[in-house]
């Protein structure tokens, strides 16, 4: 166990210590927004269209539903953590940099999504399947790498299930402390979530997929509350907001240094923070791309790059706002969800606390709900046997319960040392099998000039 732990450390210190991933990342999302001729921005009136236009057949999976799915997975407790802990360290400065690698990151979710719709594969009852690894073994013939990939993401999945699920309950226990017998808070909240999430993919009935089902309802309740509970922030600190975006521009170029921070310092946390919150580059909503009922790579292409948008822009800029249009004596010293539920408490009073116990839950369940469509299809290249995805999925309620009640750090670890695995893989092999993505968008661009 020791050098397994050790393996990964070094793995996760090389990758996501010394910052290679992050060049990675960046250098894709430049090389593809110029392949692309920067079609994030030359067509994003086009990109909301294809978003609403209903294609699909009676069976199939709409460009809405994948966009859902998608950002199930983009938006968790990520976006809230992870942007109070970006401000903290890179001050506000960093959202700015947040903001351009999201940008540019979207053409790099145009690529690799649209090469997920051409390279699936069509199931038995007219649906369809697929993701980086199937990519890897259609277009490049290497098999063994599409499986290195799948098991990555499996790992990733099961980490990221530890994570969402202790998000939910810490969030819980931080505010409540009730008992019910020998259960306290934390092991009943972690109870309630994995049986939850067990009705919702094994026993919920649904004529279409259970999962895509529930996220239907679910991304759009959450997005919904989030925006308005941002909004009323806006709306009461009107004249706070444009002394905040100056100060964002301003530090955002080292005009000032935060808490000792260095312009390095912002610069990379903000590209850190956008990169690793909207997952332009690591292959994950090519899970989701693949399921699209669509001949049009491209237009598939769009939705998942608007979801970069979605994630970063709206989302993240978000908490960013909450957290920033706050007095710094209320937030002084504080750290985490500690900080911003401070900061909720500060604008909305009471409700602060119980509000963002509720955001939480279904930013964090709609993560679980995507990782297990996602890591189904993982499972799925590898072996194509119904029992192994049943195993996977009781593995992952499983998973949800224990990292309900403990923090387990290693399990934590292994899902930075999946995504960082199942990142380089698929950076490195999109960039040199782009041609068909592009070409695709190139055929689809003249369709919609007539």
């Amino acid at each position: 166990m020791e050098s397994i732990n050790s393996i990964v450390d070094a793995v996760n210190g090389i990758l996501w210590g010394k910052n290679i991933l992050v060049f990675m990342l960046i250098g894709a999302a430049i090389y593809f927004s110029f392949r692309t001729k920067f079609m994030q921005f030359r067509l994003f009136s086009k990109i909301i269209k294809v978003l609403f236009k209903n294609d699909k057949t009676e069976n199939g999976v709409s460009s809405l539903e994948t966009f859902f799915l998608g950002t199930a997975c983009r938006v968790g407790a990520g976006n809230i953590a992870g942007v109070v802990a970006a401000i903290s360290v890179g001050g506000p400065g960093s959202i700015f940099w947040m903001w351009l690698v999201a940008m540019l990151g979207s053409a790099t979710a145009f690529i690799e999504s649209s090469l997920a719709v051409i390279y699936r594969k069509k199931q038995e009852d007219g649906t369809y399947i697929g993701g980086t690894p199937f990519v890897i073994a259609e277009r490049l013939k290497m098999r063994w790498l599409g499986v290195i990939y799948a098991l990555a993401s499996v790992v990733c999945y099961f980490g990221v299930t530890q994570i969402m699920s202790n998000s939910i309950t810490e969030s819980i226990s931080s505010v409540y402390t009730y008992n019910i017998g020998s259960l306290n808070i934390q092991t009943l909240s972690s109870i309630i979530v994995a049986v939850m999430v067990a009705y919702i993919i094994f026993f919920s009935k649904s004529k279409k997929d259970s999962i895509i089902n529930s996220l239907n309802k679910i991304v759009p309740i959450m997005a919904v509350m989030y925006i308005l509970a941002v909004l009323y922030v806006l709306a009461s600190n009107l004249t706070a907001i444009p002394s905040m975006i100056g100060n964002i521009f301003y530090q955002a170029f080292g005009g000032k240094e935060f808490l000792g921070g260095t312009f390095g310092a912002i610069v990379m946390n903000g590209v850190r923070r956008g990169l690793f919150s909207n997952e332009a580059g690591s292959g994950n909503s090519n899970y989701a791309a693949a399921a699209v009922d669509t001949e049009i790579a491209a237009k598939q292409g769009m939705v998942q790059a608007f979801g970069v948008f979605i994630d970063t822009l709206i989302i993240c800029s978000a908490t960013a706002f909450i957290v920033l249009l706050v007095p710094a004596e209320t937030i002084n010293g504080l750290s985490g969800m500690g900080l911003f539920q401070a900061a909720m408490t500060h604008h909305i009073g009471s409700l602060g606390a119980p509000f963002v116990v509720i955001l939480m839950f279904f930013f964090c369940v709609s993560t679980i709900l995507a990782v297990a469509f996602y890591g189904r299809s993982a499972v799925y290249f590898i072996h194509e046997s119904k029992y192994l995805n049943a195993l996977y999925q009781i593995l992952l309620i499983v998973m949800i319960y224990i990292g309900g009640i403990k923090q387990d750090m290693f399990i934590w670890s292994l899902a930075d040392f999946g995504l960082g695995i199942m990142t380089v893989i698929n950076i490195i092999t999109i960039i040199f099998i782009a041609k068909p993505a592009l070409e695709s968008l190139k055929s689809y661009e003249e369709i919609l000039k007539k």
